[in-house]
């Protein structure tokens, strides 16, 4: 005995939010500015979340220094995304000096190539370094080239943070990174 087919009803389309004026006035002046240099993945109440290209990433980080006085990183972490051969860096930027932006959170992605047989300084896995940019940089820049082997071009001390001087493996928080003996 068969069931009979239920009746779908049609879903309602869901009421767009209406985003936070403030966080959406920055975003479209990045738009304004970048056009399509720039995606702005979201913006949300204290956060915005802006990708770019490499070659246009210290562009837009002088843009967001100068012109929108984010005047700092507070962290930078990375991603490995071997499916797409490619490896994202993260800057999470804030501001000491403007008091409207103290909660704000505006994170800047861009994304380098990823080698298969990673040879860290000296692979086609590079960015340009934002430390002249943004000087809190200088020791993130350095974890993210050690754990990813993400070089970066113009950083003055591209050399390990953590690792052992000798270390002979694989970045360790690229996804293939396998721990010996297990």
């Amino acid at each position: 005995m068969s069931t009979p087919p239920q009746e779908t009803k049609p879903v309602a389309a869901a009421e767009p939010k209406e985003l936070p004026k403030f966080e959406k006035s920055i975003s479209d002046r990045l738009e304004k500015k970048f056009g399509s240099k720039t995606l702005v993945e979201f913006v949300k109440p204290t956060r915005i979340r802006v990708k770019v290209g490499k070659e246009d990433v210290l562009e837009v980080a002088k843009f967001i220094r100068d012109e929108l006085h984010f005047d700092h990183a507070e962290s930078v972490s990375g991603v490995d995304y071997p499916d797409q051969k490619e490896i994202e860096v993260t800057y999470h930027l804030g501001s000491y000096t403007d008091p409207e932006l103290a909660k704000q959170v505006l994170t800047l992605a861009t994304r380098a190539p990823r080698e298969d047989n990673p040879n860290p300084g000296n692979d086609s896995t590079r960015l340009p370094s934002l430390r002249d940019i943004f000087y809190s940089v200088e020791f993130h820049e350095r974890e993210c080239f050690e754990m990813l082997g993400v070089y970066f071009d113009g950083h003055p001390d591209n050399r390990r943070l953590l690792l052992p001087e000798d270390w002979a493996d694989i970045p360790p928080l690229r996804k293939d990174f396998k721990i010996k003996g297990r």
